[in-house]
């Protein structure tokens, strides 16, 4: 192991270029985590993480996937989240609009960058809105702006400083992503997600060490165990796949001969990522969140506190029932047998023992719905069980900064990258990491 890490190493750096790539992706990541700790002004911070950080709220999981910068009122506050947002939005127009599905399908380079500037636009709409809606939970409801900047004009100036500033903190978030897209190793928002996930790794091990001094010195080991099962387990998910057999006819162009090549088509178990457990939390956590604007004696909030705190059942089920719907709703938007089935017919292939046309579309509909049911389930396995632990050890157990979805944003990101690297370093004619 230890040489496999020195042979990753020393092949990284070996080359100037990707040398140059890598330190360009640390500098940017330095940046953003420089910007992560500056503090907006005018805000009380010490006021605002318990807002943020309630109990099943929509609010309290944005904060994790944003490094705990929500909680703390930082210049990135809203971290990659509009950027986020709008290419899902965007993603979405793209399958219900003809003329956006033409120019994805058809436009080429050109119309790629189109779709990039119009997601950019977007994205500057949505931050828009979250910046106000972030200064608006502030002065309101958690009373992080003190009174004497709420008043008169310092208020208007007040308000619109810290929207403009949470709106430029977004921009250069998203365009800090794109650099490392265009300059540096992996995918840049997957890359700035994994920053602000592992810079709440030092409260993981300060609720470690409080734990240990509290004499529950059985919870540290009970992580480890629990987090290496959980890594190896979403690592095998995570390459998982059926494989389909496609045989290609042989066909003279020419003098020459083509085809006559046995392939597969590849059908990923977790080929939907995190999305609908995205999707889900912002069902499920949209009423904690909008009881957090009602009082405590309110009938709703104390109904809410009931049945849709995290250790629930009813929280569990539902979250875990809506991760499988969600599942198959985005599957169904991002894979279209039918296309796949008439490239394959185009290109002379076909399925051993399965005409071509509508039976291979038949065929393959049926594979997907296979395989997407087990995704489903190792997606929900891995949202629900922190909230299955706290069940079952309680108060223990409740601090646990890194969840399942956390852990397999990580490992996805890790693997994605090591795979970047491994075919750039292919490129430039050296051997692979996993040789």
């Amino acid at each position: 192991m230890n040489n496999n890490i020195w042979a990753i190493l020393r092949n990284s750096w070996a080359s100037g270029d990707l040398r140059r790539k890598i330190m360009f992706t640390a500098g940017i990541i330095i940046l953003f985590r420089i910007g992560a700790n500056l503090p907006v002004p005018f805000l009380n911070s010490d006021t605002i993480s318990s807002f943020f950080n309630a109990d099943g709220s929509l609010l309290s999981y944005f904060n994790m996937l944003s490094g705990n910068t929500l909680a703390q009122g930082t210049v990135f506050a809203l971290t990659v989240q509009p950027y986020i947002n709008a290419s899902i939005i965007i993603q979405l127009l793209t399958v219900a609009l003809p003329p956006l599905e033409r120019l994805a399908k058809d436009g080429g380079e050109a119309g790629r960058k189109k779709i990039q500037t119009i997601t950019r636009y977007v994205t500057i709409g949505i931050a828009l809105i979250q910046a106000f809606g972030y200064y608006t939970i502030l002065r309101y409801q958690a009373n992080a702006i003190p009174s004497e900047y709420t008043t008169g004009a310092m208020g208007w100036i007040v308000m619109a400083a810290i929207v403009v500033l949470l709106m430029a903190g977004s921009m250069l978030v998203m365009w800090m992503g794109e650099s490392i897209d265009e300059h540096g190793i992996g995918n840049g928002v997957s890359m700035i997600l994994f920053a602000s996930i592992v810079s709440r790794g030092i409260d993981l091990v300060l609720y470690g060490t409080a734990a240990i001094q509290q004499g529950n010195w059985w919870i540290v080991p009970l992580i480890l165990i629990l987090g290496l099962l959980m890594l190896c387990f979403i690592v095998f998910m995570d390459g998982a796949e059926r494989r389909i057999p496609i045989q290609y006819a042989k066909r003279q162009v020419g003098r020459k001969m083509y085809g006559g090549q046995s392939s597969f088509l590849p059908i990923k178990v977790a080929m939907t990522g995190v999305m609908p457990i995205i999707f889900t939390y912002a069902i499920v956590g949209l009423p904690a969140t909008i009881a957090q604007f009602l009082s405590s004696d309110n009938g709703f909030r104390q109904w809410v506190e009931k049945w849709f705190s995290t250790t629930s059942a009813l929280y569990i089920i539902l979250s875990f029932l809506l991760i499988i719907a969600f599942n198959y709703f985005y599957i169904s938007i991002q894979y279209n047998p039918v296309e796949i089935s008439n490239n394959i017919k185009n290109n002379g292939g076909t399925i051993p023992g399965i005409r071509p046309g509508k039976p291979t579309a038949d065929f393959i509909i049926k594979c997907v719905n296979k395989v997407t049911l087990f995704g489903a389930l190792f997606l929900g396995v891995i949202a629900v069980l922190p909230y299955i632990l706290q069940v079952i050890f309680g108060d223990a157990v409740q601090g646990l900064a890194i969840g399942g979805t956390s852990v397999m944003i990580l490992v996805s990101v890790a693997l994605e990258t090591v795979k970047n690297l491994e075919s750039q370093i292919l490129m430039r004619h050296y051997k692979g990491f996993l040789e």
